[in-house]
């Protein structure tokens, strides 16, 4: 597939961007949290100030300014200012790790960072310049300096989810961003919508919650984190803030939708990015309360946050696969084969894009650059292509699929295996409502090993059966392993990382694996099979390790008083979590009423 788009019109720069709002909406609000809300000309006044203090620091053009900052009102304010300055921004979420935080200041060679008063000792060890902030009410209308932005200069470094291992710092530049914030092919933001914030300023979805909301006179509204709001009601409180449109990721939507498929009710607009958007939570939730539109977005950091959209209506809903959609306004993709030549429609090739989104490359690293970022082998089009590693096909439509990552497909008994189509063919059963397949052994004992998500009524008998009966025998996993949820990363992508760890525990767990040795032990393990949707629970096995958790926890009490004719304090049920202790437990209780 090749995919020529209309050329996009320059782009211009950010502060070009927010100042040609400020024109329009100065008394409009533009930002707010819980403490605030400023007007788009309050904060134009606000980033004022401290670009004056960033430049009497000595920041200019093309320097890095860190931003150590919560969420809330004075990251949009400190993010303008350092741009008003001319410099680069390096936003880093407060809840990192030190060792992350710490190579995101170092590596992107920050000048100096912008921080909480607080926080200024916490950075102290890094040998960096920290101004302290906290923005203040003006009503100071300041000259300004010339802006001196163009559309080819540094705007935000950022830093890749790091598949490979060791995250990598990117540049992107205002035309970049801009390009995004403007593109046509996104769904239009209007002036009275509110965009609803849960994004890391770290990510690209960011992007959209500060540059598209001002770029059109909306306003955005810092909302707490995913699980404060799943606490207080999600529905709810989207209501109460009067949220109409939002930038979520991908996981994060198929979490919010499994606990309450009315969740975004309320929205216009729903964009989902960063990951697989299930197709049983689109059905869900197109089949609830949510009468706005549904979009998928694909892209990775390297082409600013998207270069493809799909608006998925009932009828993506209901394919195996939710498409990533075409290609944005402007940008160019093409699915090539090793040979980099266009693959036929159908056939699977690595996914190479074009455009304005494409960034300037890796800072301070020109062969990974030269590597990621390529000559384009065709006479029309941009002549510099990113290779994304991502592999794609085209529909019928004219719609793209994504297939998974370059380089994953497992060798098994002599069988090329793509992983995303074992996940696709476990997730048409409709119990299971997400699926993840990695690697498992070497050799000759290489498996597949497949972490789902499931109703709780699926006993895992019944899935290994479904598999074994809709898949090849070669791509049925070996083992399954049932979590509560596909564990993400910083950015809202699956963490493989994490995943890698619970299989090695999973490994771990059938090392030390011995069978139930007396009666009460294999009742007692059925009732766990049955509950936690697993097989094979052996004597060692550890209830909470193995997926349980309080409210499982009553319902084996229940369990055990109901089909082994014991009643077991709750609180020795939980402090008893080794099946053999629980059942000696049982046994004792038992051998008392025997006695009485």
């Amino acid at each position: 597939m090749t995919a020529f788009a209309r050329p996009a019109a320059d782009a211009g720069t950010l502060t070009g961007l927010f100042a040609a709002a400020v024109a329009r909406f100065a008394d409009r609000p533009a930002v707010s949290d819980d403490q605030q809300t400023l007007t788009y000309a309050e904060l134009d006044r606000r980033s004022d100030v401290l670009a004056d203090t960033l430049r009497g620091h000595g920041v200019a053009a093309e320097d890095r300014v860190g931003l150590y900052l919560e969420r809330s009102v004075d990251v949009f304010v400190a993010v303008l200012g350092i741009v008003k300055a001319g410099a680069a921004y390096v936003a880093v979420d407060t809840r990192y790790p030190v060792a992350r935080r710490d190579l995101m200041l170092t590596r992107s060679g920050a000048k100096l960072v912008v921080a909480q008063p607080e926080r200024h000792d916490d950075l102290s060890a890094l040998a960096l310049d920290v101004l302290p902030f906290r923005s203040q009410p003006t009503t100071e209308v300041r000259p300004g300096s010339d802006d001196h932005a163009t559309p080819a200069g540094a705007a935000s470094v950022v830093f890749t989810s790091g598949f490979s291992g060791t995250p990598k710092a990117l540049t992107l530049e205002h035309r970049n961003i801009v390009s995004f914030a403007i593109n046509p092919g996104l769904p239009r933001l209007l002036p009275e919508d509110r965009v609803g914030q849960i994004s890391s300023p770290s990510s690209g979805a960011f992007h959209f919650d500060m540059w598209a909301t001002l770029a059109h006179g909306a306003e955005v509204t810092v909302l707490p984190p995913v699980p404060e709001l799943l606490d207080a009601d999600f529905q709810r409180e989207m209501k109460r803030r009067r949220i109409t449109a939002m930038l979520v990721p991908a996981v994060v939507v198929n979490h919010v939708v499994r606990a309450d498929r009315d969740a975004f009710a309320s929205l216009r607009v729903l964009q989902a990015d960063g990951d697989v958007l299930l197709s049983s939570v689109c059905r869900d939730l197109l089949a609830g309360k949510f009468e706005g539109e549904l979009y998928h977005l694909y892209g990775p950091a390297e082409i600013t946050t998207a270069c493809t959209a799909q608006r998925v209506t009932a009828v993506e809903a209901e394919l195996d696969t939710v498409p990533i959609g075409r290609p944005l306004h402007g940008v160019n993709v093409y699915v090539l084969g090793p040979d980099r030549q266009s693959v036929a429609p159908g056939e699977t090739g690595e996914l190479y894009v074009g455009g304005p989104g494409v960034a300037r490359g890796y800072l301070d690293a020109a062969g990974l650059t030269d590597e990621h970022f390529v000559p384009t082998p065709f006479a029309q089009g941009p002549a510099r292509l990113h290779r994304t590693g991502d592999m794609v096909r085209e529909r019928a439509d004219g719609s793209l699929e994504f297939v998974g990552r370059a380089g994953s497909r497992i060798e098994i008994h002599g069988h090329r295996v793509e992983p995303g189509d074992v996940e696709r063919g476990l997730c048409r059963h409709r119990q299971v409502h997400e699926a993840v397949v990695l690697p498992s052994g070497e050799g000759s004992e290489r498996r597949l090993a497949a972490f789902v998500v499931l109703d709780d009524s699926l006993p895992m008998k019944e899935l290994r059966a479904y598999a074994e009966a809709e898949l090849p025998d070669f791509m049925v996993p070996g083992h399954f392993i049932p979590v509560p949820e596909i564990p993400a990363g910083d950015h809202g992508k699956r963490d493989v990382r994490r995943l890698q760890e619970l299989l090695d525990q999973h490994h771990a767990r059938q090392q030390d694996h011995t069978a139930p040795a007396t009666e009460t032990e294999r009742l007692l393990a059925e009732v766990w099979e049955s509950l936690l949707g697993t097989e094979g629970v052996g004597g060692n096995d550890d209830f909470f390790q193995l997926g349980g958790h309080s409210l499982l926890a009553f319902r084996m009490q229940s369990r055990i008083k109901r089909e082994l004719g014991v009643i077991l304090d709750y609180r020795t049920v939980v402090a008893n979590p080794v099946l053999s202790a629980l059942a000696a437990e049982i046994d004792a209780a038992k051998n008392e009423v025997d006695f009485l």
